[in-house]
Formats: structure tokens, sequence, C-alpha cells
């Protein structure tokens, strides 16, 4: 068969296509799939609030870790 071969330059560029950031109008909603799952919506707001408490109190983390 034939193959077709992509430049890394051609990808890098077409990851900012507003077609690659937009997701299919046919994509069911599956929590923690294709859609953030409840639990995780919850940690997060939890996460960038704890964050946001560090950072007005002077200690600022080089890096964040999940754990």
């Amino acid at each position: 068969g034939t193959r077709i071969i992509y430049d890394r330059k051609f990808l890098m560029e077409c990851r900012n296509s507003p077609v690659a950031k937009t997701p299919p109008s046919d994509l069911p909603d599956i929590p923690g799939v294709t859609s953030p799952s409840v639990e995780e919506l919850k940690i997060e707001n939890n996460h960038v609030q704890n964050c946001d408490e560090k950072v007005s109190a002077g200690e600022e983390e080089q890096f964040d870790m999940d754990i």
C-alpha cells in the first residue's frame, strides 16, 4: 500500500489549527473519558484554590506534582 509520511514541522503547525482544537460534533459525553469526571473537577477546583493560597502567602513552588 501507499504510506503517507508527514514531517514534524507540518504536524506541529496542524496542532494550532482551530479544527484540531474543537472536538467532533457527534462525540458522546463520557465522564472521565471525553469530558472530566465530577471527581476530577472537584479535585482540580480544590487544587487551584490551594495554589492560590500558597502564592498569596509568599510560598511559590517550583512546579506542581500530582501524587
